[in-house]
C-alpha cells in the first residue's frame, strides 16, 4: 500500500452523528501536523466531498454494523484515492474484521486513550493499515483462517441461520432469545449445533464465518445521501 503524499497536510472529513464528539475530534486532529480537517458532517454526502475533495475519511459509527464496503465505495465515486478510517462505538471483532475487508485503512474505537490515538493517526498518515491494539489477536488469527477452506455450512437451518446473524450482531443469548421469543435454553441449544457445523468453538469464530460466507445482512446505511 502507498503511503499518502505528506509533503502538505492530508485534507481530512469527519463523518460523526454526534455533534460533541464531531467538534471535539475536529479541534483534536487539527492539532496534527499531518491533518488538515477540511469538513464534518453527520452522513456521507456526496455533495460535500466533491467540495472538500479529502484524503482521508473518518467515518464514525454509532450502531454496530453499517455497510462500510457502501460507503467507501460510494466515497470512492466521487474521490477514487480517498481512504477510510472506521471510528466505533463498539469493541467488536465481527465489526473490526467487516471493516478492513471492507476496505477500510483504519479501525478504532472511541474510547481508546489519545496515546493510543496518536499512534493510529500517525500510521495511517503514513498509508499503513491500523487495528486497535486489542484485536491484534483476532486479525492475526483471522488472516491465517483465510487460507483455509471454509467449511460447508448448507446444513444450517433457516432458524441457525437466523440466531448466526444475531451472534454476529453481538446479541447475548438472552437478547437472541427476545428478540426470537424462544426461551433462553433453546437459543443455547442452537448454538451448540452451529458451532458443531461451522467447526468452531466461540462467537467470535462464528461471526467472522458468517461475515465470510455473506450470512450476514448489512442493511444500506440511512446516511449514505445522494448528491441530488
Amino acid at each position: 500500500m502507498s503511503a499518502f503524499n505528506l509533503r502538505r497536510p492530508l485534507r481530512t472529513f469527519i463523518v460523526e452523528r454526534q455533534a460533541l464528539i464531531a467538534k471535539a475530534l475536529r479541534s483534536y486532529l487539527n492539532q496534527s501536523v499531518h491533518l488538515q480537517v477540511v469538513g464534518d458532517a453527520p452522513a456521507l454526502s456526496v455533495a460535500e466531498l466533491a467540495q472538500t475533495r479529502p484524503d482521508l475519511i473518518f467515518y464514525g459509527l454509532d450502531g454496530a454494523f453499517h455497510d462500510v464496503a457502501q460507503a467507501l465505495a460510494v466515497a470512492r465515486s466521487v474521490v477514487p484515492d480517498v481512504r477510510m478510517c472506521v471510528l466505533s462505538s463498539y469493541a467488536n471483532p465481527a465489526v473490526m474484521q467487516h471493516s478492513m475487508t471492507s476496505g477500510a485503512l483504519g479501525f478504532v474505537v472511541k474510547d481508546m486513550t489519545p496515546g493510543e490515538f496518536d499512534a493510529a493517526l500517525g500510521a495511517i498518515a503514513g498509508g499503513s493499515p491500523y487495528v486497535d491494539r486489542r484485536f491484534a489477536g483476532v486479525a492475526r488469527r483471522t488472516t491465517a483462517a483465510a487460507r483455509e477452506p471454509l467449511p460447508r455450512v448448507d446444513n444450517l437451518t433457516s432458524r441457525e441461520l437466523e440466531i448466526l446473524r444475531l451472534i454476529t450482531r453481538g446479541l447475548s443469548n438472552r437478547e437472541i432469545a427476545i428478540t426470537l421469543d424462544i426461551v433462553e435454553k433453546t437459543v443455547k441449544n442452537h448454538i451448540g449445533r452451529i458451532f458443531s457445523k461451522l467447526d468452531v468453538t466461540h462467537r467470535t469464530q462464528a461471526a467472522v464465518c458468517a461475515i465470510k460466507r455473506g450470512f450476514v445482512d448489512f442493511s444500506p446505511p440511512m446516511d449514505l445521501q445522494d448528491a441530488s
